[in-house]
C-alpha cells in the first residue's frame, strides 16, 4: 500500500478526531458556562427597635454571630421589619417599631439588600418612610418592594455576579393596604396577582434577568403552615417565570415545597426580633440558594435561636436541613439524597 493511499485511508478518520475533538471543547465551553454558580442568602425578620435598637446604641451588633455564614454567600438579603427614620407619627395600630439610622451601617456591613415591602416600613408615615429611602440611598444600600411611586415600588433589584443577571422582587400582602406605593404616593409593592406576573414577565424581557427571586411578606402569624393563598401565589409567581419564592412575616418558620422542580420557602421565621417568649417565635431560617443557568440547584438552611436580646445565633455552624433540584421535600443533610 502507497504513502498516498495510506493518506487517503486514515485522513477522514483524523478529520473525524478534530470535528469530535472541537466538538468536545464546544460542549465543555457550554458546560462551564451553565456551571457558573452564585448563591444567594435571605434572613426573614429583622426589627432594629426597642430593646435591639437599644443594644446597637450601645455598641451591640445583633447580626454578628452569623456575620461568617453570610459572608459565605455572594448576595444577601434580609427583610427590614421597621422604618428606619427619626421622623413621623406613628399610625394607629397595634405595634409600630421605628429605628434609628445609625442601624444602616450595621445593616450594610451584613447585608448587600434589604426589603421594605412590609406591614411596618408605613408605622410613621410617609415622611418617615420617604426619610428611610433617602437615608439607604445615602448609605447606599440597596432596598426592593417600595419606592416613591408605583413604578419604582415595583420594579426588581438587579444583581449581576459571575455573568448572571438576578432580579430580586418584594411584595407585602398583609394589612393595612393602605401604604401601598402609587401612581403619585410612596410606599411598598402591594402583590397584586396581575402586577405581580407582569413585573416577573418585565424583569426577563424588559431587564434581562437570568433568574428572577420573589421575596413576599404575607401568611398570618404564629401559622407554622402555609395556607391556601400563600400556595395559590407562590405557584402563580413560578408559572409567570419566579425560579424560587422565599416568604416571611408569620414570626415562625413554615414548609418549604417544591412546584415545579423549583423551591418555596413559604416563611423563615425571625431573624433579628425581641419581645417573644415561644420557641417557635424565637426560631429562624437562614436559607442559602445555589444558583446557575438552569435555575436553583441546591438549598441549605441554617437555623437560628434568637435570644432576649433578639440576637440570633447559629443552632450549628453547619446547615440543618439541604435540597437539591430534583428533590421533593427537605431532608436533614446528613440523609441521603432522595433518588
Amino acid at each position: 500500500m502507497s504513502l498516498a493511499h495510506t493518506y487517503q485511508c486514515h485522513a477522514p478518520k483524523r478529520w473525524l478526531v478534530r470535528l469530535a475533538y472541537a466538538g468536545l471543547m464546544g460542549l465543555s465551553l457550554q458546560a462551564l458556562a451553565d456551571d457558573r454558580s452564585v448563591s444567594m442568602v435571605f434572613v426573614g425578620d429583622i426589627m432594629l427597635a426597642d430593646k435591639v435598637g437599644q443594644g446597637i446604641r450601645d455598641g451591640h451588633d445583633p447580626l454578628q454571630p452569623f456575620a461568617s455564614i453570610l459572608n459565605k454567600s455572594d448576595i444577601r438579603i434580609g427583610n427590614l421589619e421597621c422604618v428606619v427614620a427619626t421622623v413621623g407619627e406613628a399610625v394607629d395600630k397595634p405595634y409600630t417599631f421605628r429605628a434609628h439610622p445609625r442601624v444602616v451601617p450595621l445593616l450594610k456591613r451584613h447585608l448587600d439588600a434589604v426589603s421594605v415591602a412590609n406591614n411596618h416600613t408605613g408605622d410613621f408615615g410617609h415622611v418617615a418612610f420617604k426619610q428611610m429611602l433617602q437615608t439607604l440611598q445615602q448609605a447606599k444600600l440597596p432596598y426592593v418592594g417600595g419606592g416613591m411611586d408605583l413604578t419604582q415600588a415595583h420594579t426588581p433589584l438587579m444583581f449581576e455576579r459571575q455573568g448572571l443577571r438576578i432580579a430580586l422582587l418584594a411584595y407585602n400582602e398583609f394589612f393595612p393596604r393602605s401604604f401601598e406605593a402609587d401612581v403619585d404616593k410612596p410606599g411598598h409593592a402591594w402583590s397584586d396577582d396581575e402586577q405581580v406576573a407582569a413585573d416577573i414577565r418585565d424583569a426577563r424581557d424588559k431587564h434581562r434577568a437570568d433568574l428572577v427571586i420573589a421575596f413576599m411578606h404575607w401568611g398570618f402569624e404564629n401559622e407554622t403552615r402555609s395556607n391556601a393563598r400563600q400556595q395559590q401565589l407562590a405557584r402563580l409567581m413560578i408559572d409567570a417565570g419566579a425560579d424560587a419564592v422565599i416568604g416571611g412575616h408569620p414570626h415562625v418558620t413554615q414548609e418549604m415545597a417544591v412546584y415545579k422542580d423549583k423551591p418555596v420557602f413559604y416563611s423563615l421565621g425571625n431573624f433579628v426580633f425581641d419581645g417573644f417568649s415561644s420557641k417557635d417565635n424565637n426560631t429562624g431560617w437562614v436559607v442559602r440558594l445555589n444558583m446557575n443557568t438552569t435555575g436553583v440547584t441546591s438549598a441549605t438552611v441554617h437555623e437560628a435561636r434568637i435570644d432576649k436580646r433578639g440576637t440570633p445565633r447559629p443552632e450549628s455552624a453547619k446547615p440543618r436541613y439541604c435540597w437539591q433540584q430534583g428533590e421533593s421535600l427537605l431532608r436533614i443533610c446528613a440523609a441521603p439524597l432522595v433518588e
